[in-house]
């Protein structure tokens, strides 16, 4: 229980609340996106529909293992049905910035159970 509630604790650190309604403030902006399988994908946000589907730009996933530090797997421009997301949030660049992913030991994410 601790490991998870202190990936959340890190994971929340890099977030910032959108001051605007909905993901309209977010467009152009680099935020990270957590999958309902666990995936975390980072890129900055192009557009949007009512369904939540976002499409990225720049995108990478992170894929988090507890013997190495964290890979960044090239996605480029990437799309995610909003029936996949489990969570959306910009990215605090300055903080994200100063943080060494390659030193960064964590369990990957566990599926979102519905």
């Amino acid at each position: 229980m601790d490991l998870i509630f202190s990936c959340v604790l890190v994971i929340s650190i890099f977030f910032k609340r959108a001051t605007g309604p909905g993901l309209e403030s977010l467009v152009d902006q680099t935020i990270l996106i957590i999958t309902n399988d666990g995936r975390n994908i980072v890129g900055v946000i192009k557009g949007f529909d009512q369904a939540t589907n976002i499409i990225l730009d720049e995108s990478h996933e992170r894929v988090y293992s507890t013997k190495e530090g964290v890979q960044q797997l090239v996605l480029g421009l990437y799309i995610i049905r909003g029936d996949n997301i489990s969570v959306v949030g910009e990215l605090d660049e300055e903080l994200y910035s100063a943080l060494d992913l390659s030193n960064l030991r964590a369990h990957p994410l566990m599926p979102v159970i519905h």
